[in-house]
């Protein structure tokens, strides 16, 4: 029989957060890790090997050569450490196989855990394969490389399905991994040592199957990178499904400021959306910059009113609050974070006391004499921060973290381990090193990468773009607790197309950005993470059916029930999806056939994603799933893809009308209808009537499967009016009006814009909040042109400037051109409006110029310019 070491779950637990007791907001640490059920019940220890002793020496002191070790029931086991490797290191000695006997198999699975001592900035990868399957993949984060003298010590862990196991002899073995598009030049830096390696069995159902660590990824949703508005809402549920984020607990950035005017127009709709989505938040509101502190070191009553009243509106949806932005390279003072760090300890617990603080996003800015920062004034006092580089000083960070629940730290490329301002390095420092883990869990509100970052040359990645945004994010989870990629349309950093206003775009035909010549993308690369990572809830049992095809490939399955997981403090969201991951890390194309045992035999469907360069060529829906309890899937991945199914119980689906319906003409005298998504809906019937009145409508397209359709049989000048059905349901959306017409809003793309002053694109960029204008009083001779590029036979233009309501020209003319030089007599001239709509008689014409005529105290300011009309025949 084989000998078994019983290990109390209470006394395990304790192990598990050894540092937690003696650490900066223990309760914080300790409620994360229990809330979420990461430390599994565990009862039997298998087998360990090593001693928990901080060392590695009571191991062979040559890694080289040494490949397994065989666990038998009358051996001696420290004997025979010596035979077991310090670690692994992929130049040398890249896999060691743990053989051990079984005489029963844990019902419930098991729980290997390794605690590592050090490893190196390159983040190796530890892969986990439980007789030739792959269980899981770690990712280490380690100082070796760098110039740290603060260690970092961590005990990952990995549960393994009892269908992994089997009778008599098993093998666990452990290899190193490089990253996906890296070349042999990458193997000398992927090494690690560990202090000891154990398998427990679990005395109960697992809550999490835990991968490495329990991690919690996010992004940011907002409109032309500042604006938490309609557009916003609209997209916000399309990014959380896509990226793998949506149902199980992850966490969003909200930072809409109190600087930005309509910054938070919709923020009320948009934390419900997270509500409803099973998403968390971290918010940001109040702008530090211009807040004067009272002669007590207090905020003024007007800072105070901002927070009471945000809090107050919205703290019931979000569950963590950040005190500033990068404080010191925006020339913040610290006193000011520490006031509203004082403010929040004080009145949260009162006002949210489920709300979490987080301290600022440290970019670590230094003084202004090593690196210039911003909002300088010109009293020739340059600083970062006050104190000058305060943000740079660890003693003056901890100042913060003292007052503060979880630590932050914003990392670009692979700055997380910078000798200097490194997200992960820097905390090392603020809390003297790490010994299971940083001392306070870290919720890093910015990460990710440029299109101008490059991994690191001396690690050989064929896809360097590519391959540095995999690196830093499998850093954050080998560190960081939560994490937010920076962000999700925010202009060289984003993962979707930028620059263009949310209000005007369906979000079913968001596309993703692209890297010039990598093929993969930072859309790819999150949701593989994702999908492997951060996909909560209670294991399902599965069992891939295609084992000997699998064998030692790294093919990843993940299939979770959300329902299990705790209801999100403050907004009580909760889930109820069933979540089926499908990831394969490997070179090669796989094919995984898996059979998933469903909490109960019932019809299920859902949406599926998988491969797609926008949202609706990467979705599908899916009906007629039955369970018996059990459901088939075979899935062919691509190196590196990852597929999610989404489902529900078919008869706990109830389609809803679609809504945010647009119908806009086109050309051809065609209608453009565009709607949001509905939830349980796989196909969309359209139905319209003639004109507005008491007519009947009738259905002109059924099984639409897209959210967007073009009605061309139509006449000009008719005016229609839609609605959009659910397939096979009664609910209608509400009603959308257009008329034909020949003359359209031309597309501004390629068009050239020049003026007497000023940014002229700021007028046609699509966006509400952007604008060109004067600079100066308005004066006669002030222009504004366009060079449409091509001959358009036109007939109106359209100039609004409601957000600078006093900003319209006094008096206008528009001249037209077919050359640019010869413009001939104005044909429309008036009084201006800040909606000023300008008629005239057609013209075929390339370019367009309007001319202010008089004198007046008001900018003249274009927010929005439109062009209608249509291509000269």
């Amino acid at each position: 029989m084989m000998r078994y070491v019983i290990v109390p779950t209470a006394l395990l637990i304790l192990l598990i957060l050894t540092s937690a007791s003696n650490n900066y907001n223990a309760s914080a640490k300790t409620d994360f890790v229990n809330v979420m059920a990461v430390s599994n019940q565990i009862g039997n220890q298998i087998w360990m090997l090593g001693n928990q002793n901080d060392s590695y020496l009571e191991f062979g002191n040559e890694s080289a050569g040494q490949s397994s070790y065989t666990v038998t029931p009358d051996l001696k086991q420290t004997d025979a450490w010596d035979t077991v490797p310090q670690g692994l290191n992929k130049s040398l000695n890249p896999t060691f196989a743990i053989n051990f006997p079984l005489t029963e198999i844990p019902e419930y699975g098991v729980h290997f855990r390794v605690r590592i001592l050090d490893a190196h900035k390159a983040i190796p990868q530890m892969a986990v394969f439980s007789n030739k399957m792959l269980s899981g993949i770690i990712q280490i984060a380690g100082v070796g490389g760098t110039t740290s003298t603060y260690p970092y010590k961590k005990l990952y862990e990995l549960y393994i399905p009892k269908e992994q196991l089997q009778l008599g002899n098993n093998e666990l073995k452990l290899s190193a991994l490089g990253c996906l598009y890296c070349t042999a030049e990458e193997n000398k830096f992927l090494w690690w040592k560990w202090d000891y390696l154990a398998l427990d069995a679990l005395s109960s159902p697992a809550a999490e199957p835990i991968h490495g660590r329990y991690v919690e990824s996010g992004t940011k949703v907002s409109n032309l990178s500042f604006y938490y508005d309609q557009g916003a809402v609209r997209h916000l549920p399309y990014v959380l499904k896509w990226l793998g984020i949506a149902y199980s607990g992850n966490v969003m950035r909200v930072d809409c400021a109190t600087d930005v005017k309509m910054g938070c127009s919709s923020i009320k709709s948009y934390y419900e959306t997270l509500r409803d989505y099973n998403t968390g938040a971290v918010a940001l509101h109040l702008h530090t910059g211009n807040i004067k502190l009272k002669e007590d070191g207090t905020l003024p009553a007007d800072a105070e009113n901002k927070l009471l009243d945000y809090v107050k509106q919205y703290g019931s949806m979000f569950q963590y609050y950040e005190i500033d932005n990068e404080p010191g390279l925006f020339n913040r003072s610290k006193g000011v974070n520490l006031a509203i760090a004082k403010w929040l300890k004080t009145h949260l617990p009162e006002l949210a006391p489920h709300v979490k603080t987080v301290a600022p996003g440290w970019a670590y800015a230094p003084k202004y004499n090593i690196r210039s920062c911003r909002n300088q004034t010109s009293s020739g006092m340059f600083k970062c921060g006050e104190p000058d580089g305060w943000e740079d000083d660890s003693e003056q960070r901890m100042e913060l973290e003292e007052l503060t629940d979880l630590t932050n730290g914003h990392a670009y490329g692979n700055s997380y381990s910078d000798n200097k301002d490194g997200s992960f390095l820097e905390n090392l420092q603020t809390f003297g090193g790490a010994e299971d883990g940083l001392k306070k869990l870290m919720l890093n509100t910015e990460y990710g990468t440029s299109d101008s970052h490059m991994d690191p040359k001396e690690f050989g990645a064929t896809q360097p773009q590519s391959a540095v945004f995999d690196r830093i994010m499998r850093a954050h989870i080998g560190y960081a607790d939560i994490f937010m990629q920076h962000a999700a349309f925010y202009p060289q950093y984003a993962l979707f197309e930028s620059g263009i206003d949310l209000n005007n775009q369906n979000p079913a035909q968001m596309k993703i950005h692209k890297n010039l010549t990598d093929k993969d993308t930072r859309v790819g690369v999150m949701r593989r993470l994702n999908l492997a990572y951060a996909t909560h809830g209670k294991p399902l049992v599965y069992e891939l059916t295609n084992k000997s095809e699998l064998a030692d490939k790294l093919v990843y399955f993940r299939g979770v029930d959300t329902s299990t997981l705790p209801a999100l403090p403050g907004s009580g969201a909760k889930s109820d999806k069933i979540l089926l991951n499908f990831v394969n890390f490997g070179t090669s194309t796989q094919t995984i056939h898996a059979k998933v045992t469903m909490p109960e035999a019932a019809l299920y469907e859902g949406e599926r994603f998988g491969a797609g360069d926008t949202y609706e060529t990467a979705r599908t829906y899916l009906t007629g799933l039955q369970a018996a309890p059990e459901l088939e899937f075979k899935e062919t991945l691509l190196p590196g893809e990852a597929v999610q199914y989404i489902l529900t119980r078919t008869d706990g689906v109830k389609p809803i009308a679609p809504a945010w319906i647009q119908a806009k003409p086109i050309e051809n005298h065609a209608i453009e209808l565009s709607w949001k998504e509905s939830e349980g809906a796989h196909s969309y019937d359209v139905l319209r009537k003639i004109g507005t009145g008491e007519g009947s409508y009738e259905v002109i397209a059924e099984q639409v499967p897209e959210t967007s359709f073009a009605d061309t049989d139509t006449l000009v000048g008719n005016k229609y009016t839609y609605q959009i059905r659910v397939s096979g349901s009664e609910e209608v959306s509400q009603a959308a009006t257009a008329t034909t017409t020949d003359v359209v809003a031309l597309n501004r793309a390629e068009w050239g814009v020049t003026s007497s002053s000023g940014k002229p694109q700021g007028a046609i960029d699509g966006s509400p909040y952007t604008r060109w204008d004067t600079g100066i009083a308005q004066v006669p001779g002030q222009f504004y042109q366009i060079d449409m590029k091509n001959s358009f036979t036109i007939n109106k233009i359209v100039l609004r400037s409601e957000n600078s309501p006093n900003d319209f020209p006094r008096k206008y003319e528009v001249y037209v051109s077919t050359d640019g030089f010869n413009w001939g007599t104005s044909v429309a001239s008036g009084v201006g409006t800040s909606v000023l709509e300008i008629n005239f008689n057609p013209q075929n014409a390339r370019y367009v110029k309007i001319v202010q005529t008089v004198k007046a105290g008001n900018y003249w300011s274009i927010h929005d310019l439109q062009i209608y009309g249509h291509k000269t025949d």
